[in-house]
């Protein structure tokens, strides 16, 4: 069974930096797309980032160029880099992996239809 270990929520200001860890395991497949998804009070979730077993990242357009996605030597944790943050950058972070050879459907498959999810990230911004 898959399961997922967030890590490196916390509180910052305008302009700060942070760094999110997402370690798993019980991955027995070797095609993985591993992303992030945040939610914010009365908001729907959105995606944030995605990362395939290739390497090759995705972004949504309201955290490219702040956001770096990337991966461990081992392929089995996933960081997310958040500089230049903002108080809209305050959500809940969680992060997911799929059974694929791509990310290109991560942003909108159901929940249920992921491997599994972490247990979320609390990231606040603060002006």
């Amino acid at each position: 069974q898959v399961q997922l270990v967030e890590s490196g929520g916390g509180s910052v200001h305008t302009g700060g930096s942070l760094t999110l860890s997402c370690a798993a395991s019980g991955i027995t497949y070797s095609n993985v797309c591993m992303g992030w998804f945040r939610q914010a009070p009365g908001k729907e979730r959105e995606g944030v980032a995605t990362i395939d077993s290739d390497g090759d990242t995705t972004y949504a357009a309201s955290v490219k160029g702040r956001f770096t996605i990337s991966q461990g030597n081992a392929k089995n944790t996933v960081y997310l880099q958040m500089n230049s943050l903002k108080p809209e950058d305050t959500a809940m972070y969680y992060c997911a992996i799929d059974r694929a050879y791509s990310c290109g459907y991560f942003y909108t498959t159901p929940p249920n239809l992921f491997d599994a999810w972490g247990q979320g990230t609390l990231v606040t911004v603060s002006s």
